[in-house]
This record gives C-alpha cells, structure tokens and sequence, in this order.
C-alpha cells in the first residue's frame, strides 16, 4: 500500500502547531508498519537550501504566472518527503491572508507533480482545508481518499467567482453537494463531499461536530457523513521519543516522582516562584482555547497556585497576561518556546486546558507523560486521553468552573496524587495503535 499524505505543515520542516505534529509522527510509525509512505507539503522559504531540489519546470495544469514549479525530496525515518516550490510560498511564514489562493495553486500541482515523479497512491489521505482541494481533484481521478478534520473552525471560504477561478475543478463540483457554501466556495465543505471516508482527530470530536454548538455550519453535512459510515474518530498519538521524560535533554530527566521533584525545583527557580503548587499551561492564546477562562480565573487561581503559561496568539490576552505578569505569582513567557515547553511540562504539578472546543490536543497527553496532573474542560479529545482517576474534569466553560476543578486538585490527598501521577506516567499514547487504525480504514476505502 502506498499512502500519499498531503498536509500544510510537517515536522521537522514547517510547523505552527498540532497538525506539524501529526504529520511528523503519524507516517513514520506506518511507515514502520510496512506501508510505503510519502508526505507532499509547500516548500516554504524557510526550506531554501535545506531540502535538495529534484525536478523543476512548468505544469500546464497551472496558471501561467504561477506555473514554474520545483521540486524538493528527502527521505527519513523510511519516508518520502516531497516539497512543492510555487512563487505564492515564496514569502516568510506560513500562513496569509490569501491562503486560499495559495492553497488553491498548491492542491492543483500535488497530482501533476507526483505523476511526474512516478509516484501513484494506494490511497491519498488529505488533512485540513489546505489539502481538501487536493482530495476533492483525487477522487474526481477515481483515486481513493480520506479527508482528516484536525480543526473545523478553519474552512477556507472565499468569494464564488474568485474561488472557482482559481480552484479550477469541473462545473458540477460548485453546487451544493460540492464547494458551494451560501453562495461562496467553501473548500472544507468540498474535501468532506468527495472524500470517501472522513476522520477527525478524536471520537467525542466526530460526534461533536454533527451537532448546532460545534458544527461550525456544517453539522448537516456532518450528521449525513456520519449516518453514511464515512466519518469517525481516530484518536492523535504522541511523538515517543521527542516527549521522554526519562531522554529529554531539556529537563533533568527523570522516570519516576521523586526524580520529578528536581524539574520542579528547576522550574521554580526559572521563574522566581514561591512554594505553593504550580499549574501551567502552554498554549496559542485563543478564545477556542480557552485562555481567556484562565485569565478571568487568576484572582482565585493565585491565592493557592503558582500560574505559568508559554504561549502567544491574540494581542487582548497577550496584554493581560502581560498585565498579570506583574504579579509574584504569575509568570508568562510571551510567544512558542520549545525547550522552555519542554521544562514548564516536566516542573508543573497540574496542566490546565479550559477548552471551548479541543478537537484532539496534545498538550494534555505531553503534561501526563511528564507526571503533570490534567484539569480538563470535558470536551473532544480531552474527553477521549484524560481518565477521570487520573486528571480533573469540569463541563461549563466559565472561570467558575475551572476555579472547582483546580480546588479539587489542591485537596487530593498526597497518597491519592502520587496514584494518580504514576498511573498518568504509565499511559499509552504512542502513535503504533492510531497508525494501525488508519491502516486498516484505508483498507477498507480501497478493498485491500
């Protein structure tokens, strides 16, 4: 079987969070299983010079201003990795205003590039709206599909006359079975529409989405997919060796509570905190994510915790916390630091995630491997990786609520805390049992 994944980011070449994640573990491990595998991404400017270039020329299936194309590949970890040069991506950064554009480009040459390096999947497995351009094109050519939802917020909608010019695909593809979104190309919609199967990141997540509160519009499609059998949930797993407490150099590395104690004191230190008990969080500063939860819940939180978030996004709750940093509790690391990620995870008693919508997470998984206590807004995939005998569950979003859950972390008894941390430490969360899943759905997409 040859599994061709198409996706926006990769680890280690691009990266801006989850998806950079899933796309830097989750091929190696089936390609570990037997599966011939190959990832296909935008060759960024960042990648200049550091990915050797292997074909370049024009594609007639382009527009001419946009027509040049090169070609980067490298293989690891018994993979293929393929890098696509267009002059749209020829810019710092990863994400802009005209991603659909760019992205809309980006899908058109993925088939024409891989024919040109003799490359034909088994199976293309799409991840995001980035990439539903390209699934929506291979089921047309009577490839097999699977279109993954790692975040259904985000559709990649644009005006209809723009969007079919530069999409391109056949008249019937814009109706309302298609890309068509109240009046616009909606490039989401169309990558659910064609695909032959649909997965999101988390079992709880693919029934959330088939309903009004976190179908972002497109629960009926949804609901349709699912009464189908063409949508479920296939839980993300965590990349084993990047996240090893016992290996990581970033920390004092450690394997059981008592080694723990010395990344506290560390982390304690780092940050000029007192002795009361640490909760943390490493996060983009987003409503979806909850921050603003966390930051309105500070004044109850500090009178018992030390509160250390990593993370940046919104200027509103950027300039709050910078506000709180103020105080001598409070600590706030502005913007992504992966080392320093890797120390708060490993210091920090408990990990709050006050999440509107999570549709997997890896942060939780990551707090818990490094023997950090979850509190959980009861939501996607936080509902699916945190036991109940483990972390610390709240269901409304309110500061309220994730002020209780902290309160019942604080008064867990010593003897009951220490279960609770090696049971976390003892958990499964590689990604050998979700490759397999995945596996065994291609082979049923394609009759293997």
């Amino acid at each position: 079987m040859h599994v061709v994944h198409v996706a926006s980011e990769v680890f280690p070449y691009s990266r801006s969070g989850g998806l950079g994640d899933v796309l830097g573990a989750l091929p190696a491990e089936q390609a570990r299983a037997g599966a011939e595998v190959t990832v296909v991404s935008p060759w960024y400017a960042t990648l200049s010079g550091t990915v050797p270039e292997v074909w370049r020329g024009e594609l007639s299936e382009l527009p001419r201003d946009v027509s040049e194309v090169r070609v980067a590949e490298e293989r690891r970890d018994g993979v293929r990795y393929v890098f696509i040069g267009l002059a749209p991506f020829d810019r710092p950064g990863l994400y802009h205003e005209d991603d659909v554009y760019r992205f809309s480009m980006f899908g058109r040459a993925v088939l024409p590039v891989l024919a040109r390096l003799g490359l034909r999947p088994t199976i293309l497995h799409g991840h995001d709206w980035q990439a539903a351009l390209v699934v929506a094109l291979a089921s047309l050519a009577q490839l097999r599909t699977v279109f993954t939802i790692h975040n259904l917020q985000y559709q990649g909608k644009w005006n209809m006359h723009e969007g079919r010019a530069w999409t391109a695909l056949p008249h019937h593809a814009y109706g309302i079975d298609g890309l068509e979104y109240y009046g616009e190309v909606n490039l989401m919609k169309g990558g659910l529409n064609f695909a032959h199967q649909v997965t999101t990141v988390s079992p709880t997540y693919a029934q959330e989405i088939t309903t009004l509160q976190y179908g972002e519009g497109l629960e009926g499609l949804l609901t349709r997919l699912s009464i189908e059998g063409r949508l479920s949930g296939i839980i993300n797993g965590l990349d084993q060796e990047r996240w090893n407490p016992r290996t990581d150099p970033d920390i004092p590395a450690f394997s059981d509570l008592k080694g723990k104690q010395a990344a506290t004191t560390a982390l304690r230190q780092e940050f000029g905190l007192d002795e009361a008990p640490i909760l943390a969080t490493v996060s983009r500063l987003a409503e979806q994510k909850g921050m603003d939860i966390l930051i309105e819940a500070l004044p109850e939180l500090v009178k018992d915790w030390n509160v250390v978030v990593l993370g940046g996004g919104d200027p509103l709750l950027t300039a709050a916390l910078v506000g709180w940093a103020q105080h001598p509790r409070v600590a706030f690391a502005q913007g992504m630091n992966e080392p320093l990620s890797h120390r708060i995870y490993a210091g920090a008693h408990a990990f709050a995630m006050p999440s509107r919508f999570e549709p997997c997470g890896l942060s939780q998984m990551i707090a818990m491997r490094y023997g950090t206590l979850p509190v959980v807004r009861e939501t996607g995939g936080l509902v699916d990786t945190v036991p109940h005998d483990v972390g610390f569950h709240f269901r409304e979003a309110a500061p309220s609520a994730l002020a209780s859950a902290c309160d019942a972390a604080l008064n867990t008894p010593p003897a009951d805390w220490a279960r609770r941390t090696e049971q976390a430490m003892s958990l499964d969360f590689s990604w050998s049992g979700p490759a397999q899943q995945y596996l065994k759905l291609y082979g049923r997409t394609t009759g293997h």
